[in-house]
């Protein structure tokens, strides 16, 4: 009976452990596939080397940039422009989400110069960032502040205007004070929304960091990936592109992470 339990007990654990091995491997099945293949087509030939490096030359150019201090002196540089301005749209989108979801009123006013203001890419307000706040860092910070605000504002207001109305009916029969209701009941029902305009508001910010450092900048990855343009050094475009990538990647992993530690009710369909 006891060996029986323990062969089972090592059974489940063998088969756990095979799961999360194929798991693994399927995660990266995509790119392991488009890898091989792109190095492949370089092989036989098809592809230019001298417009798309191979894999092989791009992993060699990566640990040069690396050795050199280069990549990591200029991913540093972008990481600390993209919090400061990211910090700015969370503290701004956050405290406007909330003002306007809670407010008809304050939604009606500001509905129209927000839909406006909305869809124009931040790299448009180059010139007007220039003017204002002149070439250094604030211009930069400004750019990548407009690129996250907005994301985070739309979730934020759209999540508390989607609270269950249920929740709402019960709070005032049982006459729960204004700041009780805004803080135990309505915030916690758009923190899935929240955390939503988070994510989406960290990846606009990345991608506005390559525009932002188009602004008389000397450091950056932005910079990194428009000098090496200049030389036609496709390899470091690419590893620029690849670091933006990863570090928004880790970025997101870790708001899912709190996002799962805070919203333990909310289970997400992933599909069958």
């Amino acid at each position: 009976m006891v060996s029986n339990s323990i062969s089972n007990s090592i059974r489940r654990r063998n088969n756990n452990g095979l799961k999360r091995y194929f798991n693994f491997i399927e995660y990266f099945s995509m790119v392991i596939l488009i890898v091989a293949l792109w190095q492949v087509l370089e092989v036989v030939e098809v592809i230019d080397p001298v417009t798309l490096p191979s894999p092989l030359q791009i992993l060699e150019s990566f640990w040069s940039m690396i050795g050199s201090g280069e990549l990591l002196k200029n991913v540093m540089v972008s990481i600390v422009r993209v919090f400061q301005g990211y910090a700015l749209a969370v503290i701004f989108g956050i405290l406007f989400g909330i003002a306007i979801g809670l407010s008809k009123r304050l939604n009606i006013v500001t509905d129209f110069v927000i839909q406006i203001l909305k869809p124009i890419p931040p790299i448009a307000w180059i010139p007007l960032a220039i003017l204002w706040f002149g070439i250094g860092e604030t211009s930069k910070i400004f750019l990548i502040f407009l690129g996250g605000f907005f994301p985070i504002l739309i979730n934020v207001t759209d999540g508390i205007q989607q609270t269950d109305k249920k929740l709402i009916e019960v709070a005032k029969v049982l006459e729960t004070p204004k700041i009780s209701f805004i803080t135990k009941v309505v915030i916690p029902s758009a923190l899935p929304s929240i955390f939503t305009g988070l994510r989406v508001g960290i990846g606009s910010a990345w991608m506005c960091v390559v525009g932002a450092e188009l602004i008389a900048s000397d450091q950056g990855v932005g910079y990194m990936i428009m000098n090496a343009r200049q030389f036609s050094q496709p390899d470091a475009v690419i590893i620029g592109m690849l670091a933006i990538g990863f570090i928004g990647k880790l970025i997101d992993v870790i708001l899912k992470t709190i996002e799962r530690k805070l919203i333990k009710w909310n289970t997400k369909y992933q599909g069958n």
